[in-house]
């Protein structure tokens, strides 16, 4: 065989020998779902829960979590340990009244860098009246939620927060205060008296980053 068909063959074996990801690229996507679930999961996921699997391909690494519930969490994660997608796969009570949200999904609604505040539009699903999020908040940083809504329907916030720092505010359609800031631990329902897109705001004065999971419906 002559040295270019032994250099011809050499290109075609390395070129049908599929590329391995590298383990520490994988590894931050792990982490960075495990990360994710701890700062949005409720109080079952303080501890980042329980890798059950992980898949790696070109598009992200499949992560599957179970929390201290019994809940199950499926996630997308990438190579620079950020997050595409963390929704709950399957839930279990734990009958303790630990489950992080009403809903069967919490949606995850990101991370807001100090200082700053960025909006989420609130989506509900086919057949629901009510929707669950969860978010990490830096420092000075705020996320408004904004949900259409008709006067004489009733409004439900419930905000469970991990820091003290973190509270929250309703405004009307007009800009004026439907409530006026809050702590966390104060649920809201009322009855509206405008029509059009009211905005609760999350926000955390606190000197440390915070999760914290929303849920919002219309009655």
């Amino acid at each position: 065989m002559t040295v270019r068909a032994v250099a011809a063959l050499s290109l075609a074996l390395a070129a049908s020998i599929p590329v391995l990801p590298a383990v520490a690229d994988e590894q931050a996507a792990i982490d960075g779902c495990i990360d994710r679930l701890r700062a949005v999961g409720g109080p079952d996921a303080a501890g980042g829960g329980e890798v059950l699997s992980h898949e790696w391909s070109q598009a992200g690494t499949l992560v599957m979590l179970r929390d201290a519930g019994g809940s199950v969490w499926r996630c997308i994660g990438y190579d620079d340990g950020s997050v595409g997608e963390l929704a709950m796969s399957d839930s279990t009570d734990d009958g303790g009244g630990a489950m992080p949200g009403s809903s069967a999904n919490i949606s995850d609604a990101g991370s807001v860098a100090v200082g700053q505040t960025s909006t989420k539009n609130v989506k509900f699903a086919k057949g629901t009246t009510g929707a669950t999020y969860g978010g990490r908040l830096e420092p000075g940083a705020s996320m408004r939620f904004v949900l259409g809504a008709r006067k004489n329907q009733f409004l439900y916030v419930t905000v469970d927060g991990q820091a003290d720092g973190l509270s929250y505010q309703i405004f009307n359609p007009d800009g004026s205060f439907l409530l006026d800031m809050v702590q966390t631990a104060t649920p809201y329902r009322g009855q509206l008296w405008q029509s059009g897109d009211h905005v609760v705001e999350v926000i955390n004065r606190g000197n440390d980053a915070a999760g914290y999971q929303v849920s919002l419906g219309i009655d």
